[in-house]
């Protein structure tokens, strides 16, 4: 297979012996994490913890996997992340969408301080935030139950800023105006107009907000226990006990990452062409 792309004038460029391996390096190195999490539950505690360490697969995959599935309860966490993180993403993409088109078009009073102020929020840790945040949990009653993971993280500042700048290049000002003279409404703007052509960004930012909501681990581990947990969550269950099964935790490791490449697997090529359509209108 040869690498071309089209350059200004139509010539064809080719990809050379250095291309191809340079991308063999990053791809293996990329790869690395993966297959040695592979490696390592498919041995047990005690082989893991010679010198040197395994390069080669056993023969306990398939029983460490039963084990972590039991253990962990990886079933229910497994359904409990798919449903906090498609959640979390879709919220994240609506209402950021909707408050970076406001932002980045719209007219009113202290348009610019609030941006300041929505772009501030990012500075500040998320530790310091902990405290109020269980005590307004708590006192819903929503403890150890998954919309206290949910609903603090639906929309995010970088969110917000990422899709405001999207939009004040990529939505021409004169389409909206068009649009209010042909008598459309703000939710006829924003469904026909501003949803479409925010689309590429759009897939983007819920790629990302997927990815970072099922991997958090600070607040869900606060929030939730064992007996309703997050994949994040639930792995922690593996790691306790006075000698823990590394081979068992690596093996609920790679339960916990096998939907996410299943996801890349399926939508990879939407969210890719997403991203160049978007590069292409920019």
């Amino acid at each position: 297979m040869t690498i071309t792309s089209t350059g200004r004038a139509g010539r064809q460029l080719h990809g050379g012996p250095v291309t191809y391996a340079v991308l063999t390096l990053f791809t293996a190195g990329s790869l690395f994490p993966l297959v040695w999490t592979a490696i390592a539950a498919s041995r047990d505690n005690t082989r893991l913890a010679r010198t040197p360490p395994p390069f080669w697969f056993g023969g306990r995959l398939l029983k460490n996997l039963g084990t972590a599935w039991g253990d962990a309860h990886m079933g229910l966490a497994l359904f409990n992340t798919t449903l906090v993180a498609g959640t979390i993403a879709l919220g994240t993409v609506l209402f950021s969408t909707v408050a970076g088109f406001a932002f980045a078009k719209l007219r009113f009073r202290f348009r610019d301080a609030l941006l300041l102020l929505t772009i501030g929020t990012m500075m500040i840790p998320p530790q310091l935030s902990v405290v109020p945040l269980f005590m307004v949990v708590a006192g819903l009653g929503w403890t150890d139950q998954l919309q206290s993971v949910v609903l603090p993280t639906l929309v995010s500042a970088f969110g917000v800023f990422f899709m405001r700048q999207y939009l004040v290049e990529a939505l021409p000002t004169e389409l909206i105006e068009a649009a209010r003279v042909d008598g459309a409404n703000s939710l006829r703007v924003v469904w026909h107009i501003v949803l479409p052509v925010a689309r590429p960004a759009m897939a983007v930012l819920g790629m990302l907000s997927f990815v970072q909501a099922w991997n958090d681990f600070f607040w869900p581990i606060i929030a939730l226990t064992q007996e309703n947990p997050t994949v994040q969550v639930a792995l922690t269950g593996l790691g306790r006990g006075y000698v823990p099964d590394q081979a068992v935790v690596m093996a609920g490791a790679l339960l916990g990452t096998l939907p996410l490449l299943l996801a890349f697997t399926l939508f990879g090529r939407q969210i890719v062409g997403g991203i160049m359509q978007g590069a292409v209108k920019g």
